[in-house]
């Protein structure tokens, strides 16, 4: 199962649009992740009517009409790899355990909020991918996004994909 994790998308403030790179990612997946900051419902719109499959969350700067349509924690078993998506999971500082603690039954948490690529595992196994931003690279070199694989409940392969610049 192909899998696109994205984040912090932030349109139209940010940016137009997706990179045209990201949204082709989009259309190949068996399954889009969104970890909040969507800002405008048009996109959310466009993402449903592109992926085949999309999972998302609302984040700090997403209004009252897109929290009213999406969840603050989503969670979703992928053949049997267990997902939670979050926006916001603290300060980095502890991240592991926390999140271990608040999302005991997972095998993978999706989250955003920083804007800063992050690829650990927490002590009880638990993996922890934040995408990054395809939109506002803030401090890091490159906007960015992941795509992952999943094979019966197991996560194969994640490659974080670096955007040019605009």
């Amino acid at each position: 199962m192909r899998l696109v994790l994205t984040a912090d998308t932030h349109l139209p403030k940010r940016a137009r649009d997706l990179p045209e790179q990201l949204w082709t990612a989009v259309e190949a997946a068996d399954v889009v992740l969104h970890a909040g900051d969507w800002v405008d419902e048009s996109l959310l719109d466009a993402m449903t009517a592109r992926a085949r499959r999309l999972v998302g969350v609302y984040g700090n700067n997403d209004g009252p009409a897109l929290r009213a349509r999406l969840p603050e924690v989503a969670r979703v078993d992928l053949d049997g790899l267990r997902v939670a998506v979050v926006h916001e999971t603290g300060p980095r500082t502890g991240r592991e355990q926390r999140c271990a603690a608040r999302f005991p039954d997972v095998d993978l948490l999706v989250f955003g909020h920083s804007h800063i690529p992050w690829d650990t595992v927490a002590p009880n196994g638990l993996r922890l991918l934040n995408p990054g931003s395809p939109t506002d690279r803030r401090s890091q070199p490159h906007a960015t996004y992941i795509e992952a694989e999943t094979t019966r409940g197991s996560l194969e392969s994640v490659r974080l994909h670096t955007l040019p610049r605009r």
